[in-house]
């Protein structure tokens, strides 16, 4: 990579974040950004070939209970217990976001 295009990636970036970088700081994030990107390349060396492609590094099953009908509470004891009911439903307060 060339020097001028080197300067410009993490300056270009800290312009769109409107960060203003010392030429210091601006040389130090990119010494950073140019040894990630080589570990990067180094990765691209891997044969990955066998791999098969996941979402999770682990594998992930899923942990809830069966959706299964059961038992549910009484209509009656609900709407003696609810704040306010009306024709057999409990009322809420009205919300109304603007």
């Amino acid at each position: 990579m060339s020097e001028a295009k080197e300067g410009m990636d993490v300056g270009y970036v800290a312009h769109l974040a409107r960060i203003d970088l010392t030429e210091e700081e601006t040389a130090l994030f990119q010494g950073q950004l140019d040894q990630v990107l080589h570990y990067v390349e180094q990765l691209d060396e891997l044969d990955v070939g066998d791999v098969e492609p996941t979402a999770h590094a682990i594998p992930v099953y899923n942990v809830l209970r069966k959706d299964e009908v059961g038992q549910s509470l009484d209509h009656a004891d609900v709407i003696a217990n609810a704040p306010a009911a009306t024709d057999g439903e409990v009322r809420v307060p009205k919300i109304i976001d603007q």
